[in-house]
C-alpha cells in the first residue's frame, strides 16, 4: 500500500530537441525532474500536505506525479503548460493541469480558474492557489511541462 503524500513540489520547464521525446527530456531537465520515473496519478492532494521546494532525490526513484505536457514540431508555435494546486486548511486540496497554444500567463490563469472551479464543485473552502508554468517557442521540436511531485515526508524523501 502506498503511503499518503505529506508534501508536494510544483515545477515547470521547457525545452527544444531534435525529436519530441528529446524536447520532453530537455523540458524535464529544465524543471529539475529529468531523473525521476513518474507514476501518473489523478488530482487530489491529501489533507495537511504542504508545498515545498524541489528536494534532492536519487536518480530513478518512482515518483507519483500529476503533470501537464505539450509538444509541437511546428516552428514558431508557442506552447505552454501549467499546474495549479488549491490548498485548504480544513480539507484536502485539488490539483489541475493545463496545456495550450498560449502564453505562460494565460496558462497560469487557466490553471488558477480550474482550481477555483474544482473547489466550488466540491464545496470546499479554498485558502491558497499555487501555480507553476512554462512557455516555449518552438524551433524544431519543443515541449513545455508542469509537474506536481508527491513526496512521502514533509521535507521530501525519507533520510
Amino acid at each position: 500500500m502506498w503511503q499518503l503524500p505529506r508534501a508536494i513540489s510544483l515545477v515547470a520547464g521547457h525545452g527544444e530537441g531534435g525529436t519530441e521525446i528529446n524536447a520532453f527530456d530537455r523540458a524535464l531537465m529544465d524543471a529539475g525532474a529529468a531523473d525521476l520515473n513518474f507514476l501518473r496519478v489523478t488530482s487530489i492532494l491529501p489533507p495537511g500536505a504542504r508545498v515545498i521546494e524541489l528536494p534532492p532525490y536519487p536518480p530513478g526513484v518512482l515518483m507519483p506525479a500529476v503533470y501537464a505536457r505539450i509538444v509541437s514540431t511546428r516552428p514558431g508555435d508557442r506552447i505552454s503548460a501549467a499546474i495549479g494546486v488549491g490548498l485548504s486548511r480544513r480539507s484536502h486540496g485539488v490539483i489541475m493541469e493545463y496545456t495550450g497554444h498560449t502564453s505562460r500567463a494565460e496558462a497560469e490563469a487557466a490553471a488558477r480558474r480550474m482550481v477555483i472551479e474544482g473547489f466550488e464543485m466540491r464545496r470546499l473552502r479554498l485558502d491558497e492557489v499555487v501555480v507553476a508554468a512554462a512557455e516555449h517557442a518552438v524551433e524544431r521540436a519543443g515541449c513545455a511541462v508542469a509537474l506536481a511531485l508527491f513526496w512521502p515526508t514533509p521535507t521530501g524523501l525519507p533520510r
